[in-house]
């Protein structure tokens, strides 16, 4: 309701600029053009008035008649010139109310999209923040109504808790990203080899394949670009945690780096669980995993991850896409 209030206040302010300048034309028009009306019939009146007669200018008739006619002329010139002018700014006036209640809707349609981002945003931050605080409150508002609360009772509530604290601070951390990525002055761009960055990401998810026995196949090749290490690294690890995550144990992941048309690009396939045709379009979008699952049974996580990747890549004025087959695997590619 507040944007329609803003598309129409915008139109009515294109509409106005426009029509103060067709007015100020429309009268320019009119001034110019009764005066060479004017002139042009005057100099005819001119012309038959130097033609010799019998009579007096002043008294002849014929110069009279000529000279009535010349003002009903003019006159009816004046209105015809005066009527089109009014008719043609009837005209500028509708098309400009369309055209600029269109410009209006487009001016206005990037702040709008960011503000109902923005209020996804929060909505879906303040519930993944309230689903384990309240999980805590009510635990432990249970144990405190146990009067034979056990040692053993307490410990398995801390070790709950501190699960619970451990995701809060993996949210609180995904949401700072998030925050630090969207300002761009804060990153520092120079010049890196693209294969030392993912050489270390690689060594911060080391020890997470190692766990899940999934080999890491790395194709690399002498790549340079402009950039900021430290959220390049961070684009990486995200991408390769993500791999990891959802790749069956002893299973194999390819990365490499191939030039294409003077681009580089970076390709990542696991052999995982793979991503459903239908979710393929929002894999990117803020909260998307948490919104389609919040039990998190299968992976950690609360769908930021892919969110951030695609910001920095973004920051790097850079492409990311993805392409999937269910039970087969997915591959992410990303070209600078």
């Amino acid at each position: 309701m507040h944007f329609k209030i803003a598309y129409l206040k915008l139109t009515l302010f294109y509409v106005l600029i426009v029509m103060v300048i067709s007015v100020g034309f429309s009268v320019a028009i009119y001034q110019i053009s009764s005066e060479e009306l004017g002139r042009g019939l005057g100099r005819q009146t001119e012309i038959l008035r130097d033609f010799p007669m019998n009579m007096p200018t002043s008294k002849n008739p014929i110069i009279q008649d000529l000279e009535n006619i010349r003002l009903q002329q003019l006159e009816e010139s004046s209105n015809n010139l005066q009527h089109n002018l009014i008719y043609f700014n009837l005209l500028i006036l509708i098309l400009s109310f369309v055209i600029s209640y269109f410009l209006a809707k487009r001016t206005l349609k990037p702040i709008e999209e960011a503000m109902e981002e923005q209020n996804r945003f929060t909505a879906d931050a303040s519930h993944e923040l309230k689903t384990p605080l309240t999980a805590m409150r009510s635990e432990i508002e249970v144990c405190l109504r146990d009067k034979k609360l056990s040692t053993s009772e307490a410990k398995k509530l801390l070790e709950s808790n501190l699960e619970e604290i451990g995701k809060l601070e993996s949210l609180s951390g995904a949401l700072l990203n998030l925050a630090k990525f969207d300002e761009v002055n804060k990153l520092e761009f120079r010049e890196l080899n693209l294969d030392e960055i993912i050489a270390a990401a690689f060594e911060k998810v080391e020890g997470l394949a190692k766990k899940k026995e999934i080999e890491i196949e790395a194709k690399l090749v002498k790549s340079k670009m402009l950039g900021d290490k430290t959220s390049l690294t961070e684009l990486f690890v995200i991408l390769l945690d993500n791999a990891i995550k959802y790749s069956p144990k002893n299973s194999k992941i390819l990365i490499g780096i191939k030039k294409e048309r003077g681009h580089a690009a970076v390709k990542i396939r696991d052999r995982g669980i793979g991503i459903k045709a239908s979710d393929l379009p929002h894999i990117f979008d803020r909260f998307y995993r948490a919104d389609q699952s919040r039990s998190k049974e299968k992976a950690d996580g609360y769908g930021l991850g892919l969110s951030i990747a695609k910001r920095i890549v973004e920051l790097h004025n850079g492409e990311i896409s993805a392409t999937s087959t269910p039970s087969k695997g997915s591959e992410f590619v990303v070209k600078f």
